[in-house]
């Protein structure tokens, strides 16, 4: 019986630049990873590239001043909300740099008890021992300081409304805190609102144009064109921005599309096989004890070649040893539950011999998988391969 099923590889690769031909880049890494290691490359293995070198062979970085200038531009007023930003030094700080600087005042909506990838202004117990309804009461920077006090994040050891308060304040802009999680409740005070909400951002939206806001912008509003020279992201804007310098954003990389495409001929001609490739970002997986949902991204793959589309169509082989085939054992049940997965339905849902399958997006499940292999620090792994992943037991 073959042994190995799924692999994923972290692929090292020089260290990318603006301008590199980061299709050679990859081609020749995989190539090198498969001598080394003495690989024999498949139809439907999969190459997958972290979105921070293709946006860094693409020199797509914003500076605070341009942004600062798409702001003052797309609103013309002095002073405007800010809705629900999450609390991250390196998503979304260096972006509400350059915003402070567009505005003489902000009203800052920060969502309780935590923002919506899971990161905790303080614990949620404490709204039960204080009598707070997160869903109905809007405090003011005064009563939330009153009843929850100077609470740091246990990773960061940040306390993020001190954090970005100071943050506006070295720029000019008085910023005024609210807490609540009705993005209404802005207002009474503006009628200028910049949704920073990354996978509500629609709906944040609609609502408020319903209540009466005049003007409402997401985050992928701005920087969809080039300011000054910028870089740009015409679908996401800034959503998906990471800090490059203590003055400039690296953006979400545009065209990936056609890097894809690219790549996967490349790799074709280099191997003669259909390698599927996709650029992947955040995988979407939740932390269960920092309780952090890990997708800031807007997406978890921005692009990625046919052979991806659709959901995985997977017989759970717990339900039928202990159900179909209960009276079988050995070679027996293994030969009866291979014989079922090369005869299964070519759509399964709904099926009792699928439930406990994972119904979720290919991409988003194998961008998951990349993202915990490569990391986020000094690994040195953008390239993933991955191989064995459409195989099943029957084969």
């Amino acid at each position: 019986m073959r042994t190995v099923g799924t692999t994923s590889r972290g692929v090292r690769c020089p260290v990318v630049r603006e301008g590199d031909d980061l299709v050679k880049i990859v081609t020749d890494a995989i190539l090198a990873c498969g001598e080394e290691q003495g690989l024999t490359f498949h139809d439907r293995d999969i190459v997958a590239v972290t979105e921070a070198v293709v946006a860094r062979s693409q020199g797509n970085y914003a500076g605070v001043e341009d942004i600062a200038a798409d702001c003052r531009a797309k609103f013309g007023a002095d002073t405007v909300a800010l809705t629900f930003p999450i609390l991250s030094r390196n998503r979304i700080a260096i972006c509400l740099k350059g915003i402070a600087k567009a505005f003489k005042k902000v009203y800052i909506l920060m969502s309780y008890p935590s923002d919506e990838v899971g990161n905790h202004l303080f614990d949620e117990d404490l709204l039960d021992e204080k009598g707070v309804n997160p869903w109905s009461d809007v405090l003011d920077e005064a009563k939330y300081r009153e009843l929850f006090g100077y609470e740091k994040h246990p990773f960061t050891g940040v306390d993020y409304v001190e954090y970005y308060g100071d943050l506006f304040r070295a720029e000019g802009c008085e910023p005024v805190f609210l807490f609540g999680n009705d993005v209404r409740a802005v207002l009474p005070y503006t009628k200028n609102v910049l949704c920073c909400d990354i996978h509500t951002r629609e709906r944040s939206r609609r609502r408020l144009l319903a209540a009466g806001a005049e003007k409402v912008l997401l985050l992928s509003d701005l920087m969809t064109a080039p300011v000054n020279g910028s870089g740009y992201n015409e679908q996401f804007g800034l959503l998906g921005s990471n800090k490059a310098t203590e003055e400039s954003v690296k953006l979400f990389p545009r065209d990936c599309r056609s890097f894809v495409d690219a790549l996967a001929q490349s790799l074709r001609s280099a191997t003669g096989r259909q390698i599927e490739v996709m650029v992947y970002g955040d995988g979407a997986f939740k932390d269960p004890v920092g309780k952090i949902w890990e997708l800031a991204d807007p997406v978890v793959s921005p692009a990625y070649t046919s052979g991806l589309e659709g959901q995985p169509n997977e017989l759970k082989l717990k339900y039928l040893a202990d159900n179909d085939f209960a009276s079988l054992s050995g070679d027996a049940l293994t030969s009866a539950i291979k014989d079922s997965i090369s005869h299964k339905n070519a759509d399964l849902k709904g099926q009792m011999s699928s439930q406990g399958t994972t119904p979720r997006r290919l991409t988003d499940l194998i961008g998951s998988l990349c993202d915990l292999t490569s990391g986020s620090g000094d690994k040195g792994t953008p390239i993933i391969l991955i191989q064995g992943y459409f195989d099943n037991f029957a084969v």
